[in-house]
């Protein structure tokens, strides 16, 4: 029941994360400063290894988060939504800022990429604490 349970949080996570990135595509592409085709896409869009990666990264996430919930006794749907925002609000989104602050990237970026990952994990708590 675990794997399954975060193999889910991780595919509802991700799946947000294409929602959202569509949403901000052009805003993410000029702040990010990705190279983009004549199509106005990004250059390397037909490459499927930052899906893959971000696939695989996010059911790693979602495992060290179910591993966390368990020792933490987070085990409803509240608590699994409020413990995944906390997470990415007070652990990943800080983290980012910091690496994106020293690389000078622009605060958009940080609010973007920030964005996702707060709202990612609360989505993996939540469904992390559904199942």
């Amino acid at each position: 029941m675990g794997l399954i349970s975060v193999l889910a949080a991780a595919a509802a996570s991700w799946a947000f994360g294409a929602v959202w990135y569509m949403a901000l595509a052009r805003p993410w592409m000029a702040a990010s400063g990705v190279a983009v085709g004549a199509d106005g896409k990004p250059a390397n869009s037909s490459n499927p290894m930052p899906f893959v990666v971000s696939l695989a990264c996010a059911v790693l996430v979602a495992g060290m988060m179910r591993h966390n919930f368990a020792l933490s006794g987070v085990d409803t749907v509240g608590k699994g939504l409020v413990s995944g925002l906390g997470i990415g609000l007070f652990l990943a989104t800080p983290w980012i800022a910091t690496n994106y602050a020293f690389a000078g990237r622009p605060a958009r970026l940080t609010l973007i990429d920030g964005g996702y990952a707060t709202i990612g994990c609360a989505i993996m708590g939540l469904v992390l604490t559904l199942l």
